[in-house]
């Protein structure tokens, strides 16, 4: 069963467009993200707020929001309130405080998305909040705030922290931005690789076509299961593998890739 907690490849789908509501749940995501923010046209809110449904599926539909602060925030959360969303996303999550009285507002748990300088800088505190199921990384809105580029080594200490924010929160690992560039499968599964490599376990989708390479991304090579494997049969006390050596903290490690592989 799907959590949010084990959300792997979760899709964005515009909440504009209802006829693609089922479609997407049966693309081989583990969820479905009906988006009332970037995807839809500001002439069309209403529109796609009316057509808000969660019945088209078993798996979690999350709902993303427009911001606090524009036109439709409001009207948002009183849709929010009327279906049973498995949480919400809220986009340029900054306030710790605002939190808890969005969830209490809709009756669902809060999926906050980092994007930009200030809600890193509290993204400790907003980890730490009751509400908060789980981090995502808005990479793309995080890059234009800031003013730098969307590359992997410069947004790598920002990936660790949400990792480290998670961690000392005790929720889930985050879930990584997107991959703009939909149309390459292997773009997409290196992407999700170096995010596994710094401790995310998911990454959002824009299109269906990115749902297997980020599951394969995020999945354990044979090597690694094969390592793995050989590390937890090597017994007790600290012992010798491939010439390196191995103790508890390694064999940690090797529990976690079977049961990530599992």
């Amino acid at each position: 069963m799907v959590t949010l907690e084990t959300l792997r490849a979760p899709l964005f789908v515009p909440a504009s467009r209802p006829e693609r509501f089922a479609k997407a749940a049966g693309s081989g995501a583990c969820g479905v993200i009906l988006d009332l923010e970037d995807a839809v046209a500001a002439d069309a809110k209403d529109a796609a707020r009316a057509a808000l449904a969660c019945g088209f599926t078993d798996l979690p539909v999350l709902l993303r929001i427009n911001p606090a602060g524009t036109p439709w925030h409001e009207a948002d959360l009183e849709a929010a309130a009327t279906l049973p969303f498995a949480a919400i996303m809220l986009p340029k999550a900054e306030d710790p405080e605002a939190i808890g009285p969005l969830a209490r507002r809709t009756g669902h748990p809060i999926l906050p998305l980092i994007e930009t300088a200030r809600g890193l800088a509290a993204a400790r505190e907003i980890a730490a909040c009751a509400d908060v199921v789980r981090l995502a990384f808005g990479s793309i809105d995080f890059c234009a705030d800031i003013g730098c580029e969307h590359l992997r080594e410069t947004l790598r200490p920002v990936r660790l922290e949400l990792v480290i924010a998670s961690r000392l929160a005790g929720i889930a690992a985050p879930i990584d931005g997107v991959t703009t560039e939909f149309a390459d499968p292997t773009l997409t599964e290196d992407d999700s690789r170096h995010a596994r490599s710094l401790g995310m376990t998911g990454k959002l989708c824009i299109h269906p076509r990115q749902v297997a390479p980020i599951r394969t991304g995020f999945a354990p090579t044979a090597a690694e299961r094969d390592w793995a494997a050989r590390v937890l049969a090597s017994g007790d006390g600290a012992v010798s593998v491939d010439g390196a050596m191995v103790d508890e903290p390694v064999r940690l490690r090797a529990r976690a890739i079977l049961a990530n592989a599992g």
